[in-house]
Parts: structure tokens; sequence; C-alpha cells
């Protein structure tokens, strides 16, 4: 099988949020789709291992966050390259309560759902929402996952519903030298050289050091 051949299907870029206790926490999501329009119901694709696959559980509610293509892309590192188990991902990002549930001001809308179905799989839980709010708060256009790759070159985490091992062939050229994040996979490729660059520089989506950068 061909596996290339899920980059032709169409995703967003997320922020599913929900509440450990009372504490905010998320994660980064491509995976969400309407499945009805009345009742509008959304169905979101979790990993096991994301911290906010058990907080969903708990709390029976999630928000959906909708990235714009004006939204600062280190969100997606901010919610996607960390454990809330481990950090509070919410420090320093902007957002409101609605229904009880963070939501991210710096996003074009959002969804609240209440779950009221979910699927196992061996690696994902698929929940089902019930859409009870959900607002435009910006014009700009929604974030695809195609955006994301090929303007801010960024890479899915290896527990994304997404997430597909890069496999090079035997016929391809290889490309000039290029430094690569060893977190999150964006490849810095400004005009400055690399090496030059202040030991202050961090990789603008997961806002890692420098030195997290490898030579490829």
């Amino acid at each position: 099988m061909n596996t290339k051949v899920f980059h032709n299907l169409s995703y967003g870029v997320y922020i599913i949020s929900s509440l450990d206790g009372e504490r905010p926490t998320g994660c980064t999501a491509n995976s969400v789709m309407q499945i009805t329009s009345s009742p509008a119901t959304l169905a979101l694709s979790m990993n096991h291992d994301n911290f906010t696959n058990s907080c969903i559980e708990k709390t029976g509610k999630f928000a959906v966050s909708i990235l714009s293509e004006t939204s600062d892309p280190s969100l997606i590192g901010q919610f996607g390259f960390q454990s809330g188990r481990d950090v509070n991902k919410f420090e320093n990002v902007l957002f409101e309560t609605k229904e009880g549930l963070p939501v991210l001001t710096d996003s074009c809308g959002y969804i609240i759902c209440k779950v009221i179905d979910k699927m196992e799989t061996s690696t994902h839980t698929v929940f089902l929402g019930e859409v009870i709010d959900g607002d435009i708060q910006s014009a700009s256009p929604s974030m695809t996952y195609a955006y994301y790759h090929r303007v801010i070159k960024g890479k899915s985490p290896k527990n994304a519903p997404t997430y597909l091992p890069e496999e090079e062939s035997e016929n391809t050229i290889p490309s000039k030298t290029s430094w690569v994040c060893s977190i999150c996979g964006y490849v810095y490729d400004e005009e400055a050289p690399f090496e030059e660059l202040p030991d202050s520089y961090t990789c603008p989506i997961c806002k890692q050091p420098k030195s997290k950068f490898v030579k490829q």
C-alpha cells in the first residue's frame, strides 16, 4: 500500500482543550470532523498516550480552538510537543473560558462539545461530541494541515493520527545541508546561515533552543 495517499486527505490544525481538575490543559490535533448538523456533532480522534485524552474522559467535555493562518505558529509546539502532565501549557497563552472550558484567543473560532459516545481503537479514542456552543473569532482563513507542512514547515508528532514515518527513496537526490529541530522537525531555511545565529535563537514552532537543531 502506498501510504502517501493519506496526504491527499484534508485536515485542519486545532488546539483541543479540557480540564485537569481546575487546571486548563490541552494538545494539538488535526483529526476533527463534523458528523451531523442537527443536532450538531463532531468526532475527535485522540491518542491514548495524550494526557488530554484522560482529561476528556473525566470531564466529559472538550473544546476545539480552530487555528488560522495568522495564528502564532508557536502555539502548535506549545500544545503539541510537550505533555500537560509535566507543564502548564496555558502559561503565557491568552485564552477565554467558554462553558467552563478554555479556548484560545488567537484562533478563528471555537466549538464546545459534550461527549455523548466514544469508540476505542488500538491506539486512539474517537470521541463523539454534541456541540453546545461555538463562535467565530476572526475572519482569517483556518489553517489547513497542508499549510502547516508547506508554509510553516512543521511535522507531525508520532502520536498524531496522521503520523507517517518519512521514507527515503533510492532515487532521491541529496539536497543542500539543512538544520532541523530534533523536537518538532522544523527545517530552518532562512537566508542567514544557521551557524551565525545567536545562541539565544529558539525554534519558532516548539521554542526549543538552538542546541536542539541537528545538521542533515
